[in-house]
């Protein structure tokens, strides 16, 4: 006794207008298949149909590539700037204010646009290193911003800097007595009239 299951007569068919034989599509319209969010116009029966004309399916084709720096940068995406990563490009751009002891390129400061295509790695440390060149878990930070604010040799020259500034700014002797300007020549024309 050999049971058949019975098969419900359930078909669906698309309803596809027939393609025009003047016109040939590129072999590459078969990527189009897989294409999500096109708008009710362009979907016959809930599916995509690939356009007729090759330029339209160049076109999906290129919006449908990735933006990459390239092959020879084995294609590199451009990530989403946040104010975080903003931060960190800005200051490894001004790295050469942190440091006294180090000197980099001027060549940085011609870019006054941050990168479009970059990458942010983790360095991990190799356990020879472990007692020697590792920052231990207190020392860690989040972004590079909050590591160079928690550094206490950056924070020393920064106040260091700071000081000389303000010494230099400061004026010295009898000058810093003396009101100059519009506003001090009204007061000594009052002082006198009194």
């Amino acid at each position: 006794m050999l049971e058949t299951k019975s098969t419900i007569g359930l078909t669906w068919e698309p309803k596809i207008p027939p393609l025009s034989t003047s016109k040939t599509i590129p072999s590459g319209s078969q990527k189009l298949q897989n294409v999500v969010g096109k708008s009710n116009s362009e979907l016959i029966d809930g599916l995509f149909v690939p356009p007729n004309d090759p330029r339209k399916v160049n076109k999906l084709l290129r919006k449908q590539r990735k933006d990459t720096a390239g092959g020879n940068w084995f294609d590199m995406p451009a990530p989403n700037i946040t104010p975080e990563l903003k931060k960190d490009l800005q200051i490894i751009k001004l790295r050469s204010v942190l440091d006294p002891k180090r000197h980099y390129k001027k060549s940085d400061l011609k870019f006054k646009t941050l990168p479009k295509y970059f990458q942010v790695g983790t360095i991990i440390e190799s356990p020879s290193e472990f007692f020697t060149g590792r920052l231990t878990k207190k020392e860690r930070k989040t972004t590079l911003a909050d590591e160079l604010l928690s550094d206490p040799y950056l924070g020393q020259y920064r106040k260091r800097k700071v000081r000389e500034i303000e010494e230099q700014k400061r004026p010295v002797g009898v000058e810093k007595w003396k009101n100059k300007g519009r506003q001090s020549y009204k007061r000594a024309k009052d002082r006198r009239q009194r």
